[in-house]
């Protein structure tokens, strides 16, 4: 059984927030990535369309999730499902930071407003 603990867990960065990747396929899985998403206060996410579901649980701190236009604020034990080809923002404009559980299958990609393509590493 694979047991990854938080410091074998990978940190990547992007849009002023910290990805934890625990759950990749340099950890043993095979069809679905986990990762926790640090986001400091006052973040403004980016716009972007995922090209994979995703499911996210909010673990501390509130944030503000848009999904094709729709927002609503999820606080911690709150989940919400981004289906697949969905636009989606994710921001924290509260005073603290949230902490954030995300789960999607392997080869989630993000097309940027520029049509430019993501694939990060924490998804891969």
């Amino acid at each position: 059984m694979p047991l990854i603990r938080p410091g074998d867990a990978r940190v990547h960065r992007m849009h002023g927030a910290e990805f934890t990747a625990f759950a990749t396929s340099a950890t043993g899985a095979a069809e679905l990535r986990a990762w926790r998403l640090d986001v400091p206060a006052g973040t403004e996410g980016a716009d972007h369309t995922v090209t994979r579901e995703e499911v996210f649980l909010a673990l501390d701190g509130e944030i503000s999730l848009s999904i094709d236009g729709r927002t609503e604020h999820l606080a911690p034990g709150d989940a919400a499902v981004v289906p697949a080809l969905s636009r989606l923002r994710l921001d924290n404009p509260g005073d603290t930071p949230a902490r954030v559980w995300v789960t999607a299958p392997t080869g989630l990609a993000a097309v940027m407003p520029d049509g430019s393509l993501v694939r990060p590493p924490w998804a891969a």
